[in-house]
């Protein structure tokens, strides 16, 4: 064979072994896709929750504005909110986001003249709260029952509410160890109080509605408590259908309710809502309530729990509503919001770690910690006085911090007296208070410790 035929089967030979690897590559293309994108959605249903109550036709519903507004990717940051602080349900936890936010940005706080509650359970007094010289106010967070007028003739339009609720059996526990309802109901001494009091709740009727003489209000720490702090009246217990109502416009009114049970997530959507920094809404992982109690981890049994359902039956539309109004929100957001949710656990472990050896030590000397930049966060230091606010498990001690200085006598005085105290006065057979200093005033004296009742004459 001579030289040229030689080369030109040489050069047939490649071209056609070339156009041979280039189909097989091609015909497996559509393959390695195909696994990729099974992958990705296996990764993605991995981390689907197991606790969406919503039904399909919920699920497949077209996103509301307020949804929208959550899954928006151009946002600017809000710097006025309403926080309706409820009891019991994390909101000593979750205080600290907001008290934090307000600091670092120089907010106007509308805060309580002295210590804890802005009031209860009406608005405040025009003496009861501390105002502006403009009468113009950034953002409201401590314990305030929800009143929608009120709020609209002292903030803007474009202000966000938010809110957090937790499931209701889990909030009832709390309640009942919290407020002593025991005592109050009777049931102590019996066993598990709880499982006494779920066994025929309507017995325990005239006890537990609690009529507090200085506002006028029955109150009732076992049946609804969560919507009376969403402003529905105790006394109208029975009114399912308006309620079902009320709590429906009180799904229009509220930017996000958080949930208590989904914690992370109801901070990314807060995050996502508010367009905040990483940094602001991290919270510490190690301030967890620890308070002990005998039937804290009791699981009610099948008719315990309808007994309870059917006595708290607004309640359990709350937590339905703002449960169902979540997972809409985290329906509607992006791939990535579970990302986000990981992403956020990991890195509030690992400030609350570096935090906790900061308050061990007592000195963060001149290393802080770098938080490295993310698709979710620019990069940010945690420092000595990040950390000292972070970890801060008492509201009290950062409305020092917002206040600017400590509270004068004059100013405690003014603190409102919680359920707790009102009730050991209602034990003795004494009036109620609004506030230390009416308390004071009747001679009423050492109202957190030994109750004295001062009889000199006035």
């Amino acid at each position: 064979m001579t030289l040229k035929k030689l080369l030109t089967y040489g050069l047939a030979t490649g071209v056609f072994t070339t156009l041979l690897l280039f189909t097989i590559h091609q015909s497996n293309l559509p393959h390695v896709a195909s696994s990729r994108v099974v992958n990705e959605r296996q990764v993605f249903q991995a981390n689907l929750p197991t606790k969406n109550t919503l039904s399909h036709e919920e699920q497949t519903r077209p996103t509301s504005k307020k949804d929208e507004e959550v899954v928006s990717s151009s946002c600017v940051a809000q710097k006025k909110f309403v926080f309706i602080k409820t009891h019991k349900t994390g909101t000593t936890t979750t205080i600290n986001i907001f008290q934090r936010y307000a600091i670092y940005n120089k907010l106007k706080v509308l805060m309580p003249v002295g210590q804890g509650p802005l009031s209860w359970p009406f608005p405040p007094k025009e003496n009861e709260y501390v105002h502006t010289p403009d009468e113009k106010y950034d953002a409201l967070m401590h314990h305030f029952v929800y009143n929608k007028t009120w709020l609209r003739s002292k903030f803007p339009p474009e202000t966000k509410y938010i809110s957090i609720i937790r499931e209701p059996f889990s909030h009832l526990k709390c309640q009942m160890s919290y407020y002593h309802l025991a005592k109050i109901l009777r049931v102590n001494g019996h066993g598990n109080a709880v499982k006494v009091f779920l066994q025929n709740p309507w017995r325990y009727r005239n006890r537990s509605e609690t009529f507090f003489p200085h506002v006028n209000i029955t109150w009732d720490g076992t049946r609804n408590p969560m919507t009376f702090d969403m402003g529905w009246p105790a006394e109208r217990a029975d009114e399912e259908e308006e309620a079902r109502k009320y709590i429906s416009q009180l799904d229009a009114d509220f930017d996000l309710v958080m949930i208590l049970e989904h914690l992370d997530e109801s901070v990314v959507l807060l995050r996502r809502l508010m367009c905040w920094e990483l940094r602001d809404v991290l919270l510490y992982s190690k301030s967890k309530n620890t308070r002990p109690y005998s039937y804290k981890t009791y699981v009610a049994t099948p008719e315990e729990l309808e007994n309870h359902r059917r006595w708290s039956a607004i309640d359990y539309m709350l937590y339905n509503t703002f449960n169902n109004s979540l997972w809409r929100k985290i329906n509607a957001q992006g791939p990535d919001f579970y990302d986000e949710v990981t992403y956020y656990r990991r890195t509030k472990n690992e400030v609350s770690e570096f935090c906790t050896r900061t308050k061990e030590r007592d000195s963060i000397g001149k290393q802080p910690m770098v938080v490295a930049p993310s698709k979710w966060n620019a990069e940010f230091k945690v420092d000595k006085t990040y950390c000292s606010y972070i970890t801060k498990t008492r509201t009290m001690s950062l409305d020092k911090v917002m206040k600017g200085r400590r509270y004068t006598n004059k100013e405690l005085s003014y603190t409102v007296i919680d359920q707790i105290i009102n009730y050991r006065l209602l034990s003795r057979g004494l009036p109620t208070f609004n506030s230390r200093h009416d308390a004071h005033a009747a001679g009423i004296q050492k109202l957190r410790t030994r109750l004295f009742v001062d009889k000199r004459p006035k």
